[in-house]
């Protein structure tokens, strides 16, 4: 578990500078510069992000289960997952209703994620990778919002195409993952 949190510490804490710290990011970018702070960026969040993966792996060879979900929490989990990966195509398919409404689809996306995860799973590493995710989008989300409204930031107008294009992207993307992907990389079927 110590790998995990490691990694989550790295992974999130990178994706959390820009809200924490905007001051000492702003600072650090004028000193090194705009690509050597992406390039050391780029470089956390990935060794973090592996640090996840085989964090994750290691505690579930020890599962600890905290409590078992009803059946059709996992069904549930199918559907918010399918929402959530629309979330995540909204973010970078231009002039779509759910950005212009939402101005941080992808972060919306991610909360859809990891609060199903949460629900159709019971056991402690799923709780601190999914609630981690979950805080740190809640979190990350509320503060983007807020950084809107005070910047005055207003998103192009939304249309269908736009809209159509975002379903589409986003059901294709989960449909390839869920069907094909989930059980080969993460080793669970998502519809069992």
């Amino acid at each position: 578990m110590p790998i995990l949190i490691l990694g989550l510490v790295l992974f999130l804490g990178a994706h959390s500078v820009h809200m924490l710290a905007p001051g000492w990011r702003k600072r650090a970018i004028a000193r090194i510069g705009f690509l050597p702070w992406k390039g050391l960026y780029s470089v956390v969040a990935i060794v973090g992000l592996a640090l996840i993966v085989i964090g994750f792996g290691m505690a579930r060879a020890q599962p600890h289960l905290l409590y078992v979900p009803p059946m059709w929490l996992k069904h549930l989990n199918a559907l918010l997952t399918l929402l959530a990966f629309v979330l995540v195509a909204a973010a970078y398919v231009p002039r779509n209703h759910l950005k212009a409404k939402i101005g941080h689809p992808m972060l919306a996306g991610v909360k859809v994620w990891a609060l199903g995860h949460l629900l159709a799973t019971g056991f402690v590493h799923d709780v601190v990778l999914f609630g981690a995710f979950l805080v740190w989008a809640v979190t990350d989300f509320a503060a983007s919002r807020r950084r809107d409204h005070v910047a005055g930031t207003v998103y192009p107008v939304g249309t269908l195409a736009g809209d159509a294009l975002a379903v589409v992207a986003g059901v294709a993307a989960w449909a390839i993952f869920a069907f094909l992907l989930h059980q080969r990389l993460i080793g669970v079927n998502p519809f069992i």
